[in-house]
């Protein structure tokens, strides 16, 4: 084995000769002359898990981070051994030990080296705070990329970049900016036309080195706790992207109101401000569904109270407000204003509820209230007590929705911004310093946040959006993308940040539509929306302090842009509820990079514009003023144009107009796309009829429509619609296919079926094996429609 020299004066300590091996189940144990031991578990053919001990003890095996519901489970697990290495296989993959150094190599079956080992684990002793910096490097081959790590503002292909996760409070945080809110240690990697991930699962402050200080070497390391990550194998990257979704968990179905636009600004008050802004919605036609109360909402910015010269009677306010179709969300952060006359703070005291520094008292730090304590959400006993502070708001006000912010958490008028790392945390019973706790604290506010909501919000489905999280955070709570600014570049940053966040595990989320800090032009307002509609979260946030940002603050033109784009999320609805229900049950991304669609076409390993949004739609931001159109890649495949519906062949670069009032966007051949009417929030009309697009191709070709009550869990007992549309496109005719799943019954009886690029005129109309008159469907020629009931089993139109 070959050390570097450098790295071994500099106090690095490395494994030597494997002296003792053992097998329990699913899990291997090499331990080293030196007392280091690998520990080597098989949870899934393509999914292995590699923990380091040193000084041959482990900590307590505890996670925040992986769902106890993963699948487990594997069909093969094999050892052989021979003089130089350990072999372990599985149905998937070779792993190679090496008896000298612990050094590994993974291979898939058929022999092509997946990753490997360049040092491998070693280890430098922390003398400052105790315990060790762990460390790993893997040998980078050539030409491979790297993607994910969640909110990161840069390229998307992470090649050449070095990055860190530490939850940092990033008020308009520039492009290429690190850290910044989130931290999410996985990656993915992809040579060779496979793709494989890493989930380091380590919560201090962990960087990773995607060949940037050594050309040939990737690396990632944490300044404390144990080596432990998860190696995941595709080799397509949509495997290992569900893969690493079914590892640290999906979310619950969110109500479809939650999918709807939504309105923010710091902040909306008095009462006759919020109702204003809301009856400009109604009186504009332009839908929306939720509507935010900022910091000012509250009493001297003291969590779960309110302001009584500004909202005298909050449950009135938000019930006119809830009658008009608008869902009320606040916000809440986590410090506690140090008053002793404030209810949550006399409790919190009272019950030991607060983080404490290492010699005692509780931790104090200046926020929006001024000094404040804050809870130690790793403790089960507060997190039950914060979910419990919850009823007053959303059972007796009828609040819909909760917004942590500040969570990262973030402390004024300190250097660095948080709590020091001497603070104390509970940890769920393993006691540790902050520089541990640090980087999970949000997601466990989150949780605690979605516990109490959830609980008083039954038999209601809850929404919950957070600003800083870990992996697994998709588990309980939305996200958006922080403090962003109202520029271009940051238009840019936004368009790569969601698609990151998708592939990362937390799809639930958007940016703050038009930029945060600062003031948008109406161009660039218009240019944010047309993108933002197509975000998982969908909302405008500003900080107000500029100037509005509404949708109609700029002039009329822009207002129509606005309306025009947000009614088309609206209809788009029953696909983007579908896209949902698949990355609820499969874990699927609902933005797919241009990579994740097609990585063996090598064009797209470095795009960073475009992206399918869902199964069946491409989509392409203008990032610029004054374009009139943009050089875009279309991927492989045959492609309609959504606004002129002409088709086009993708696999190369092209140039798409797209005045101020379009957007680039494409729609797959051979896809159904349902539509519903344009409501003003959702649950104002009865859907009596539901548009299916639906765009020729030839060959077979399948799409999805899920349907339910829109919220509540009647759904987890079947009551829900799930359908399956298969078609099969021939020169002189087509069959669509329908299968349908669950209970749910839909409250319209017909479908209005749009055909578009038919190569044929239809001669005739096989509905169910009976040949029906172009009467009996309502066939109109001239738009190429057709209504039939929705139950139907096959449609077969024959061509002339």
């Amino acid at each position: 084995m070959i050390v570097n020299t450098e790295l071994q004066q500099k106090g690095n300590q490395f494994p030597n000769r494997v002296v003792d091996f053992k097998k329990e189940v699913d899990t291997l144990y090499f331990t080293t002359q030196n007392e280091i031991i690998l520990e080597l578990t098989v949870l899934r053919d393509s999914v292995i898990r590699f923990r380091y001990a040193t000084g041959g003890v482990f900590e307590r095996d505890f996670s925040y981070a992986i769902d106890e519901n993963a699948s487990r489970g594997y069909n093969h697990l094999e050892l052989k051994d021979d003089k130089e290495y350990y072999h372990v296989h599985t149905s998937k993959l070779h792993i190679r030990i090496e008896k000298e150094s612990l050094q590994t190599a993974i291979y898939d079956t058929d022999g092509n080296l997946i990753n490997e080992d360049e040092i491998g684990f070693h280890y430098e002793e922390s003398f400052h705070y105790g315990g060790n910096i762990v460390k790993m490097s893997k040998k980078a081959q050539h030409a491979e990329s790297y993607y994910g790590l969640g909110d990161k503002p840069m390229h998307s292909n992470l090649r050449g970049k070095r990055v860190q996760n530490w939850a940092t409070d990033q008020y308009a945080f520039a492009k290429d900016q690190d850290p910044i809110y989130k931290s999410v240690p996985f990656y993915i990697g992809l040579n060779n036309k496979k793709a494989y991930g890493i989930f380091f699962d380590n919560t201090f402050r962990t960087y990773f080195d995607f060949c940037q200080e050594r050309m040939g070497v990737t690396s990632f390391w944490a300044q404390g706790g144990e080596m432990n990550y998860y190696f995941i194998y595709g080799p397509q990257m949509s495997d290992v992207v569900t893969s690493y979704t079914n590892l640290t968990g999906v979310p619950e179905l969110p109500p479809m109101w939650a999918l709807g636009y939504q309105q923010c600004k710091w902040s909306y008050f008095p009462e006759s401000n919020v109702k204003e802004v809301a009856a400009k919605f109604r009186e504009l036609k332009i839908p929306c569904d939720g509507i935010y109360l900022d910091i000012d909402y509250m009493e001297g910015f003291r969590c779960f109270t309110w302001n009584k010269e500004y909202f005298p009677d909050p449950k009135r306010m938000v019930k006119e407000l809830a009658d008009d179709g608008f869902k009320t969300i606040v916000i809440i952060d986590p410090g506690i204003k140090i008053d002793k006359d404030y209810w949550v703070y006399q409790e919190g005291v009272k019950n030991d509820y607060f983080c404490k520094r290492a010699d005692g008292p509780n931790m104090k730090g200046k926020v929006w209230p001024g000094e404040c304590n804050f809870p130690d959400y790793t403790n089960p006993k507060v997190r039950d007590w914060w979910a419990g502070l919850f009823k007053e708001l959303i059972s007796d006000v009828g609040v819909k929705g909760v917004w942590n912010d500040m969570n990262e958490p973030a402390v004024m008028e300190v250097p660095d911004k948080t709590f020091p790392p001497d603070v104390r945390h509970n940890y769920d019973g393993d006691p540790c310093s902050h520089r541990k706790a640090h980087n999970i604290y949000g997601t466990q506010m989150a949780r605690a946040t979605y516990e109490g909501v959830k609980k008083f919000a039954y038999p209601k489905r809850p929404f919950v959006i957070t600003r800083s999280a870990y992996s697994g955070a998709q588990r309980y709570t939305s996200s958006w993308t922080g403090d962003n600014v109202a520029s271009w570049e940051h238009l840019w940053i936004a368009n790569i940040q969601v698609q990151r966040m998708c592939i990362s595990g937390m799809s639930f989320t958007g940016t703050d539509i038009g930029g945060f800090a600062e003031q948008p032009t109406g161009e660039l307002y218009a240019r944010w929306i047309q993108l933002g509609v197509f975000h998982p979260f969908c909302r405008t946030h500003s900080s107000g302090h500029h100037g509005d940002q509404e949708p109609w603050a700029f002039d009329e033109g822009v207002t129509d842009i606005a309306r025009k784009f947000i009614n088309l999320r609206y209809r788009l609805l029953p696909y983007l509820y579908t896209m949902f229900y698949e990355y609820v049950e499969k874990g699927t991304p609902l933005l797919k990079p241009l990579v994740y669609f097609d990585q063996d076409d090598a064009q797209t390993h470095y795009r960073t514009d475009e992206f399918i949004f869902g199964h069946h739609i491409l989509v392409c931001p203008i990032l610029e003023p004054n374009a009139k159109g943009r050089r875009m890649y279309v991927p492989r495949g045959n492609w309609y144009n959504y606004w002129t519906k002409q088709m086009i062949a993708g696999g190369k670069e092209q140039w798409v107009d797209a005045d101020i009032d379009e957007m680039p966007l494409f729609v797959k051949e051979g896809t159904i796309l349902p539509k519903y009417p344009i409501q003003q929030y959702v649950g104002e009309l009865t859907i009596e009829q539901v548009e299916l697009e639906v765009y020729y191709g030839l060959g077979k070709n399948a799409s999805k429509l899920y349907e339910d009550a829109q919220d509540g869990y009647d759904y987890t007992k079947d009551r829900y619609s799930y359908r399956t549309f298969k078609m099969v496109g021939r020169e002189k005719d087509w069959i669509i296919q329908q299968h349908k799943r669950g209970d749910f019954m839909t409250s319209y009886d017909t479908f209005r079926i749009h055909l578009i690029g038919l190569p044929f005129d239809i001669k005739e109309i096989e509905l169910d094996n009976e040949v029906v008159s172009f009467e009996d469907v309502h066939f109109d020629p001239v738009a190429c429609a057709l209504i039939i009931n929705k139950d139907f089993t096959e449609l077969h139109l024959t061509g002339a």
